[in-house]
């Protein structure tokens, strides 16, 4: 019986690394992309989706280790990335001292889970050790620091539970002759980006005379702006970020406001998705950073810096990339609506 068990598993782990990167588990492909960014073959953000970059980054591999680029993760082309291609999330027994494959998906679960560790280094150590046993505390577990098929089914059966935010109050405008959505952003301390997105409305398009808007209620009073200044300033020359430059993002983003949530899910001064909290936490500043207002523009201050970087300081594509994301810049250049978000940011600089 015992060797029929074996040769079950072995079975589903040879159809896992035969499967297509799309077809990988979501928290197998957090491991493949770690093990990519670590040979600098992938520059997204460690999510676990298996999507077009993550896919060019495995064909990329291939034909530097002269396989065929079929943008298969398969055992071959798992077995050029080293120590960090192998073995897959529950092969084996985790305990400190070890480095793999799996020990960078363990990492990622963790984070995901709520425990994040200061970086994806795919190295399990006393670091990683301590927050298994936090997470096994937490998860009702014997807190022995190893990840076993207990641990390993509760981090990937685990569901964080969402915090409930207050709703910001809302205020009503109807579109007078005249008006632009810019102006009425501005004038109830918002965003274009924040009103368009409340509304559902495309920023690009004709404002119709007589259109009901919602509009997030003024949050930011005259102290609090300071405050948000003050934070802006002080992390852009921490990162030796233009200060105009990110105080025009985050005034274009959110109206210098706390509150804003759009419909994607980026939240805060800086409109910061999850996704990119985490890689900046794990690649960019290397530690947890605290779900505060100052803690929302340093890591958007961060990913900025990180951004003027990668485009050898080209504000535009800096920008844009922030906007549309840096895979989209490369891949397609700036679309319409993001040169109209960067122009936008540029010409705030220097005014807010």
């Amino acid at each position: 019986m015992r060797r029929l068990s074996v040769l079950a598993a072995t079975l589903v782990a040879a159809a896992i690394a035969a499967a297509p990167a799309g077809a990988m588990a979501k928290h197998q492909v957090a491991g493949l992309q770690v093990a990519l960014y670590r040979y600098g073959l992938y520059k997204g953000e460690i999510d676990g989706v298996a999507g077009p970059m993550t896919k060019r980054a495995v064909v990329d591999l291939q034909r530097s280790a002269k396989l065929a680029p079929d943008g298969v993760p398969g055992k071959q082309t798992r077995a050029a990335l080293g120590k960090l291609g192998r073995p897959l999330f529950g092969v084996r027994t985790l305990k400190r001292g070890m480095v793999g494959f799996d020990v960078s998906v363990l990492q990622f679960l963790l984070a995901k889970n709520g425990f994040p560790p200061r970086s994806l280094n795919s190295n399990f150590g006393t670091l990683t050790e301590e927050l298994v046993r936090k997470y096994q505390r937490k998860a009702g577990l014997s807190p022995d620091g190893i990840v076993g098929k207990a641990t390993r089914a509760a981090l990937l059966g685990a569901k964080r539970k969402a915090k409930s935010k207050p709703r910001p109050t809302l205020t009503r405008h109807v579109v007078r002759p005249g008006e632009s959505l810019t102006a009425i952003a501005e004038r109830h301390g918002t965003s274009v980006r924040a009103l368009a997105s409340r509304n559902r409305i495309d920023p690009s398009n004709v404002l119709l005379i007589g259109t009901r808007l919602v509009v997030p209620k003024r949050a930011a009073t005259g102290a609090a702006r300071g405050s948000v200044r003050s934070s802006l300033d002080r992390w852009a020359a921490h990162y030796g970020v233009e200060p105009a430059l990110a105080r025009a993002l985050a005034w274009q983003e959110s109206g210098f406001q706390q509150g804003v949530r759009s419909s994607v899910g980026a939240a805060g001064v800086m409109q910061v998705t999850p996704a990119t909290w985490s890689f900046v936490e794990l690649f960019v500043i290397g530690r947890n950073v605290p779900a505060t207002m100052d803690g929302n523009v340093r890591v958007g201050v961060a990913y900025l810096d990180h951004l003027l970087e990668e485009f050898e300081g080209n504000r535009r594509l800096a920008v844009g990339a922030y906007y549309q994301g840096p895979a989209g810049v490369r891949r397609d250049g700036l679309y319409a609506e993001t040169k109209r978000f960067v122009a936008n940011v540029l010409a705030l600089r220097g005014r807010v």
